[in-house]
């Protein structure tokens, strides 16, 4: 049984605890840090930039009405009026929203603690889960890796990542929908080690139920078959909790459910590696029946069920967007639609006009990036800008800039571009599990992209992915460390690159601070920043 434990788990949890202890403090003092970078003048600019102007609106308005409504008729100016402190901008209308309801819910949260009228309050939210995504990346490089130097420099690593960092500072939705995946990835990696775990304690009394001494082989084709599935492992509840949180993540945004599908896919094939390697005779059908029906009936119904109490303001008040359609649309008589209660058809027709405006969606704008440059930073996307001259702002020179933009630390993102090749093959060739999981995210979140060719996309989606690209950087550093049975001097070169890449990484975050936090700068020390035009 012990040498099945360290087949399945790795070494024992006893030799780890210095590494563990190692990794607690570097990520807790990383989070700190980062958090500390991220709430310092969250407030400003203290007006609505880019696309705040709709999401710190509706998230007020969900707290107040329970649903999204239109702005005032006749209302020409309700940002300024919003910015002047002046939140009473609705009028009595609903609105067509587009995105479902939860990460406004989150922003307004944050305005509710602050009150509408405060700039901090409407970005509070975006930081909070910014700066614990920090904490909850260096525990899944820690479950990935069990090192802490590793566990450390995934921490690290998003924490003086721009994009992240930009993200972080504003009240849009993609930040959010980035904490729902990695907090539902972190809790598969517990799963997967508790599942494991679970497979090693009751493979023996198994073995000796079905396979012991005087067990008879059984008449029944079915219990023939069972015999070889191995041990059934109970509830997941690891796995209820990631639907959960998968569920709140497609309710941010629907493109949560792409995460939905690689995830799932990725647990079971932890749990055919795991039967595989504990001998199982016919691991693959005890795989699908133990655990990939279960996961399923686990994890799918319960994020569809998060996802429409998602709605439970639209639900439980009258006046959002479609909320009576079915009432003035009435189901054909004996149809099986008239089995439908009336607030899910009303839900579904609004949904089939969210789905049409998606699909639809094919506009010029400046900042719009195609999906296949994400990863080397081609057209990051411009927050705010301001130009101040001379005497304003503090500016000291002939023209200063004010900027904030979605610009990726180019040491995390293009070393991550070159590192998905290594990666990939590690997984494709080498039957690495941490390889695979570290390109999860990167699948379900950026190549269902490259299919919308012609939709107008941005590159600040690509938040959403961030911690996965970190992780192949992270796994790309395990190469450099070197293997735990090498030898003390080549663990020590390999640690000193490895923090030499980290410092590298964090000069570039100072060097790019003031074009993420809207710091006044002469515009020629802008210029020395923007490097490319495309950048501008």
């Amino acid at each position: 049984m012990e040498s099945l434990r360290a087949r399945l788990l790795g070494p024992a949890p006893a030799t780890l605890t210095s590494q563990r202890r190692a990794a607690a403090l570097g990520i807790l003092l990383l989070t700190l840090v980062g958090g500390a970078l991220r709430f310092w003048r969250l407030g400003y600019p203290d007006r609505l930039v880019f696309d705040e102007t709709y999401y710190v609106k509706q998230g007020w308005s969900l707290i107040r009405f329970g649903h999204e409504r239109e702005i005032k008729s006749g209302l020409e100016e309700p940002d300024a009026l919003w910015t002047a402190g002046d939140p009473d901008v609705f009028g009595d209308q609903p609105d067509l929203i587009v995105h479902p309801p939860v990460g406004k819910w989150m922003i307004g949260l944050g305005e509710l603690v602050t009150g509408p009228e405060s700039s901090t309050g409407w970005r509070l939210s975006a930081a909070t889960v910014g700066t614990l995504s920090i904490a909850l990346l260096g525990v899944a490089a820690w479950l990935l890796w069990r090192n802490a130097l590793l566990a450390i420099s995934g921490a690290t690593l998003l924490a003086v990542d721009g994009h992240h960092f930009a993200s972080s500072r504003i009240g849009l939705l993609d930040i959010f929908l980035m904490w729902w995946v990695l907090l539902a990835f972190v809790l598969l990696l517990l799963d997967r080690e508790q599942g494991r775990r679970r497979l090693a304690a009751r493979w023996g009394p198994w073995w000796e139920r079905t396979h012991g001494p005087g067990v008879s082989v059984p008449r029944s084709p079915w219990a023939r078959a069972r015999r070889w599935w191995g041990p059934s492992l109970g509830i997941r509840w690891w796995r209820l909790a990631a639907g959960v949180c998968l569920g709140l993540a497609i309710g941010t945004k629907w493109s949560g459910l792409y995460f939905l599908a690689v995830f799932g896919l990725m647990t079971v094939a932890w749990d055919l590696g795991a039967r595989r390697a504990a001998g199982a005779r016919d691991w693959r059908a005890g795989t699908v029946v133990r655990d990939g029906i279960p996961a399923f009936l686990l994890m799918v119904p319960t994020a569809l069920l998060t996802y429409v109490a998602s709605w439970a303001g639209w639900f439980a008040t009258a006046g959002g967007w479609k909320r009576q359609w079915a009432a003035e649309n009435p189901a054909p008589s004996g149809s099986l639609v008239g089995l439908v209660p009336d607030p899910l058809r009303s839900l579904w027709a609004y949904h089939q006009e969210q789905w049409n405006f998606h699909i639809d969606l094919a506009n010029d704008h400046a900042w719009k990036s195609n999906p296949w440059s994400w990863t080397v930073q081609w057209r990051p996307t411009l927050f705010y800008a301001e130009w101040p001259k001379q005497g304003e702002k503090g500016c000291e020179a002939a023209e200063c800039v004010e900027y904030i933009a979605s610009l990726g630390n180019v040491v995390l993102w293009w070393g991550g571009t070159v590192g998905l090749l290594v990666v990939a093959f590690l997984w494709l060739l080498g039957r690495d599990w941490r390889a695979g999981a570290a390109l999860s995210g990167i699948v379900a979140g950026w190549l269902p992209w490259l299919l919308y060719q012609t939709r107008t996309v941005y590159s600040f989606y690509a938040v959403a992915f961030v911690p996965w690209l970190v992780l192949v950087v992270v796994c790309c550093l395990g190469l450099v460390l070197g293997r735990a049975d090498a030898s003390p001097a080549r663990r020590r070169w390999g640690a000193v690159a490895v923090i030499g890449y980290l410092t590298l990484a964090a000069a570039c975050f100072a060097w790019y601070w003031p074009v993420h936090t809207a710091i006044t700068i002469p515009r020629e020390a802008w210029n020395l920043r923007m490097w490319f035009d495309f950048w501008t």
